[in-house]
């Protein structure tokens, strides 16, 4: 039985009318993206054409999933808001906050000890205000929705990126920011600008070693990090329908790689057999009633050209697989020029490290493709020459992986298995020796490999592979190994030539857990209260931010001007942080620390304008609201790309920084400063980065005339008394510029609650 099906009833069941109104006033074939959009459409919203990356609209999202690093904020946030009861279905997930270390049972005992004040808060807040809570070890967010929640045609949002993954079952499912996860707990709407849509078209059919991953890595070389931003991606073709449920969440979780609003596929056999396998065979009988509303329309698929804003066309007969990286998820290389490409860039082929799973390819499909593998390593007498882990999506995956005696195979090759967490994929990963800063190779299957990222060093060159790679490599220590090409040696000295992968897309005799890790909301404890220890250095009651006080915003000190890539990771870091995400002012020490500056190419070094001397970034700023000087920071393009969280957008304005000027940003992380308060602009001209000098001093201009599409002024005062008059393009709308003059967004919802 599914969670929520009566809201998933009602829904299908008003599908064919809406539909139908939308065709028409849109007079034209729908793709499965608008079907799902414009049904999905704020109560008091019109019905009608929205101009694609032009209209902000606001939404009705099916349901909410929080993580338990993002959820501490958002539910503490929430607190503030006035309400008694979550508006719809939410869910919290323990993923975050547990280590990899050890192996999966002394790691979760160690996180259970080390942060027990944190998931005490979340259970009990989520037992007050009627949310469901995963406990620690019940699996990642993503995966867990995709077996539980995720269902055709529906729209979620979720405060992590990859929350995208549930598009593998059909839906729009969209990273946000805790305080849009807020809102919508609230009962208000969910605003997004109407997105523009990419078509791709996937042809024939995967064979030997290439694998769902192999598609996404391609596309994100093509696409790059930020070629998909302000777009849905949305596949289609024959190719698309050959893929399983589970490979289909793959391609749409790592989309949040090219910076796409999210990713989906429309409805297929595929998902009617994911759906079943998990326990929702009513969900799958419904979606079959209605199938044809839950994909695109025929003539969209036959002429995507018409119907999309960009189309791509893959070839999976001719797909070879793929390794990305080093220190970005876009820089694509097919297996067969890695050994040219490693010479020529001087990259270490020693490979340290293979890790398999996270939320990204942790699938049944997934381990048993790479296990088959691992088995004729078995068979051939070859052990791995790298280290090598397993991280499961869930525990009904574990649960079912160690019934098959999948898990035996790994370990008999010396795998390690990791709680059923995020662990090295977001930072949490204790790795012996990183600590020495060495220069190593590690390959994973995991989403993103920024430098410092797996686990702390800055110096560890991480590339992105399928599973079934990432295990062929690991038996060979070699990052030039071509398992289509190349041989093993076995401890007989013979040669050994590998096969392509033989996995399973569900397991033969079906899921099975004994204990999900489920709590379903006490309705007895609504009433409780919810106490936080003020002297706790985990968690820490929110107060408001100041509303803005009518005037032009003067004197603004320059914080740090950053150079190049500079992403949520380096405003503000995961790994070590994540324990203080429910603490404010604690988090804030980490505030830009993996910054450079432009001024002097280091990394967390700016000069501080009242002492003149250099020092980190985060006791600048303290040192600036300490004498109550507000601070401005400048960036460069795509400014906040990554992760989702809020910190990012949190921690400036605890520092009193008032706004943040760039060349581009990130979606996700731009309206976060927005739901903030703080000022999120860009230069009219590009040019006017370059302007900008280590002393000056800024005065925006215009503010009692802050209005949507009318660019405010900036003055730029040099230490030589000299002014650069600039202008600041923007993209609020008339409600943003309320949560700036309110003070954040939250303010103005309490302000009506």
């Amino acid at each position: 039985m599914a969670f929520d099906i009566e809201m998933i009833k009602n829904y299908y069941e008003s599908l064919d009318k809406i539909i139908s109104t939308t065709r028409s006033i849109l007079k034209k074939p729908l793709t499965a993206s608008e079907k799902i959009l414009y049904s999905h459409l704020w109560n008091n919203e019109i019905l009608k054409k929205y101009e694609r990356g032009v209209d902000y609209v606001d939404f009705a999202p099916d349901r909410i999933a929080c993580q338990d690093a993002t959820a501490q904020m958002a539910l503490l946030q929430f607190m503030q808001a006035g309400k008694h009861k979550v508006a719809v279905p939410t869910t919290v997930h323990c993923d975050h906050l547990i280590q990899a270390k050890s192996g999966a049972f002394d790691d979760l005992k160690a996180a259970n000890t080390a942060s027990f004040e944190v998931f005490d808060f979340l259970q009990s807040v989520s037992n007050k205000y009627g949310i469901g809570f995963w406990k620690p070890g019940a699996g990642i967010i993503h995966q867990v929705v995709l077996e539980n929640y995720a269902f055709p045609g529906g729209m979620m949002i979720g405060t992590d990126s990859h929350t995208v993954n549930a598009g593998g079952l059909g839906m729009l499912a969209i990273g946000v920011g805790g305080a849009d996860a807020v809102d919508v707990m609230a009962g208000m709407p969910w605003e997004l600008k109407f997105p523009k849509l990419i078509g791709v078209e996937l042809k024939g059919k995967l064979n030997g070693w290439c694998s769902a991953k192999d598609i996404i890595l391609k596309l994100a070389g093509i696409l790059t990090v930020k070629g998909g931003t302000g777009h849905i991606i949305e596949y289609f073709g024959d190719g698309a329908i050959n893929l399983s449920c589970t490979g289909k969440g793959t391609i749409c979780n790592m989309g949040a790689e090219v910076g796409a609003t999210t990713s989906t596929f429309g409805y297929d056999e595929s998902m009617k057999r994911y759906l079943e396998s998990t326990g929702r065979k009513d969900v799958a009988d419904m979606a079959n009633q209605i199938s044809e509303h839950l994909t695109g329309d025929i003539e969209v698929y036959k002429n995507p050209k018409k119907y999309f804003d960009q189309v791509i066309t893959i070839d999976l007969d001719e797909l070879e697989p793929y390794i990305n990286g080093p220190f970005t998820p876009d820089k694509a290389t097919p297996i067969s020029k890695m050994k040219d490409e490693a010479v020529k860039n001087d990259w270490p082929q020693k490979v340290e490290v293979g890790l398999i799973g996270s939320c990204t390819n942790s699938s049944y499909e997934d381990i048993s493709r790479a296990s088959s593998i691992a088995k004729q390593a078995l068979d051939n007498k070859i052990l791995a020459k790298s280290k090598y882990t397993i991280t499961p999506g869930s525990e009904q995956v574990r649960y079912t992986i160690e019934r098959d005696g999948l898990i035996n195979i790994f370990n008999n090759i010396g795998a390690s298995v990791f709680s059923n967490a995020c662990g090295p994929c977001i930072g949490q990963w204790d790795r012996e020796g990183a600590d020495k800063g060495e220069k190593n190779t590690i390959i994973h299957s995991f989403n993103r490999n920024f430098a410092k990222r797996a686990d702390g060093n800055p110096q560890t060159y991480a590339f992105v592979a399928s599973p079934e790679i990432v295990t062929a490599i690991a038996l060979s220590g070699d990052l030039t190994f071509n398992p289509l090409t190349d041989y093993l040696i076995n401890e007989n000295g013979d040669k050994v030539k590998l096969t392509p992968p033989i996995g399973y897309e569900l397991p033969p005799n079906g899921f099975d857990v004994k204990d999900e890790g489920f709590q379903a909301p006490n309705e007895e404890k609504k009433n409780i209260e919810i106490v936080v220890n003020p002297n706790s250095d985990r968690l820490q009651l929110l107060k408001p931010f100041q509303k803005w006080n009518n005037q032009d915003l003067k004197d603004l000190k320059l914080l740090i001007k950053a150079k190049g890539k500079c992403t949520t990771d380096h405003i503000s870091m995961a790994g070590p942080w994540l324990k203080f995400r429910g603490h404010l002012d604690n988090i804030s020490n980490n505030l830009l620390l993996g910054a450079t500056n432009a001024f002097n190419d280091k990394v967390n070094l700016v000069k501080n304008q009242i002492t003149h001397e250099y020092n980190e970034t985060p006791k600048v700023a303290r040192d600036y609201k300490n004498n109550n000087i507000s601070s401005i920071v400048i960036g460069d393009e795509n400014y906040g790309e990554g992760s989702s969280r809020e910190h990012a957008a949190m921690e400036p304005r605890f520092m009193n920084v008032k706004a943040v000027i760039v060349k581009s940003f990130a979606r996700i992380h731009e309206t976060n400063l927005k739901k903030q308060g703080i000022l999120a602009l860009t230069f009219n001209d590009k040019s006017d980065y370059d302007k900008i000098l280590e002393d000056d001093t800024f005065n925006i201009l215009n503010l009692n005339q802050f209005n949507p599409n009318e660019n405010l002024n900036c003055e730029i005062i040099h230490n030589n008394g000299s002014i650069d008059l600039i202008e600041l393009k923007h993209t609020y709308n008339k409600n943003q510029i309320e949560w700036f003059k309110a003070g954040s967004a939250l303010n103005l919802i309490a302000q009506n609650a």
